[in-house]
């Protein structure tokens, strides 16, 4: 498949047009808008990464388990130091970020210096061209309005060849002659002129020739570096990730070191109070002076007082003492 390239398809059919010539700085224009976006997005994604960097590594600074001890300890002192060592490479991350951009800044300004003499020499060449051609077109003009005038003095001499006036003859026949004579000039001065032009006109086509070639090369090589330094960016983010879970990996490993129990017993060697429970309070009763230890399972009944007997069963009639019985139907209620 045939290739394409701006020296073969940006030309115009009037030759003082310059569509195709506009057509492609517009292009190269945008491109040069885009890679000042790319340049200022990368400058936008670095300060992004300095500013979490620096939280990041005023977040590693808090304290976090300070009173921890033995492998927890050692594990969270270990995602502190990891955390900070994530927030320095977040931050040489942003530095790098702003190096690409300083580099895509360098090659949009020479791109730019480069097209500046080529665009000052194209602009003189269409100026040039501009100007011989109107030149030109006026000397047609003139030649073409000489040669009507030639035309109209032969056939007015012609008109009047029978006249028997010698003097009017000769006036019309010098001013045939000078009209004669005027055309010749004008159609000299432009052949001269269109000969001028064509000589315009092959210049400016090798010089645009030449523009679109030089041109062309400046967008492949603007569209190579814009796609190697968005390539190379998504690179660096990533390697950001694989450094963080280097660095996160480091943290598991000293998670996986941490026991529990050896938390539990290493605790309890360093800060054990005693193997003894306290002994239990005892109930202590006040008439008998009895200690009683109360717990869970220990009845509160009152032991027995001694003070007074039992009451008499009425109805004993084994001893001497008789109690009288009521009758049924007695009330104390009198009427």
């Amino acid at each position: 498949m045939r290739e394409l390239h701006f020296k073969d398809y940006f030309w115009n059919g009037e030759l003082t047009s310059t569509g195709g010539y506009d057509c492609i700085i517009q292009h190269l224009n945008d491109g040069k808008r885009t890679c000042k976006e790319i340049e200022d997005f990368m400058k936008a994604r670095a300060s992004i990464e300095e500013k979490y960097a620096k939280e990041l590594l005023g977040l590693s600074k808090k304290v976090c388990g300070h009173n921890e001890m033995n492998t927890l300890k050692r594990s969270l002192d270990m995602f502190k130091l990891q955390t900070e060592h994530v927030s320095l490479s977040h931050l040489q991350l942003a530095q790098t970020m702003r190096d690409e951009a300083k580099k895509l800044e360098d090659f949009r300004e020479r791109q730019k210096e480069a097209r500046k003499k080529v665009e000052q020499q194209m602009d003189a060449l269409h100026k040039q061209r501009a100007m011989q051609f109107k030149k030109t077109m006026e000397s047609k003009k003139t030649y073409e309005q000489k040669c009507r005038d030639k035309e109209e003095a032969e056939q007015n001499m012609n008109r009047n060849a029978s006249t028997s006036n010698v003097k009017q003859q000769e006036k019309l026949l010098a001013k045939t002659q000078q009209a004669k004579q005027n055309a010749e000039e004008a159609d000299r001065l432009y052949m001269h002129n269109v000969s001028v032009l064509g000589k315009t006109r092959e210049d400016w086509q090798k010089e645009h020739v030449k523009a679109c070639e030089v041109f062309e090369k400046q967008e492949v090589e603007r569209i190579n570096t814009l796609r190697n330094m968005v390539w190379t960016h998504l690179n660096q983010l990533s390697q950001q990730c694989v450094t963080s879970d280097e660095l996160h990996e480091e943290v598991r490993k000293s998670l996986e070191q941490c026991d529990i129990q050896e938390d539990i017993e290493h605790f309890v060697n360093l800060r054990r109070t005693g193997d003894k429970p306290p002994a239990p309070v005892l109930y202590e009763n006040f008439y008998s002076g009895q200690r009683v230890p109360v717990g869970p399972s220990f009845s509160r009944t009152v032991p027995p007082i001694t003070g007074r007997g039992p009451l008499p069963n009425p109805n004993n009639t084994e001893g001497d003492v008789i109690y009288s019985t009521v009758e049924p139907g007695y009330s104390a209620l009198q009427y």
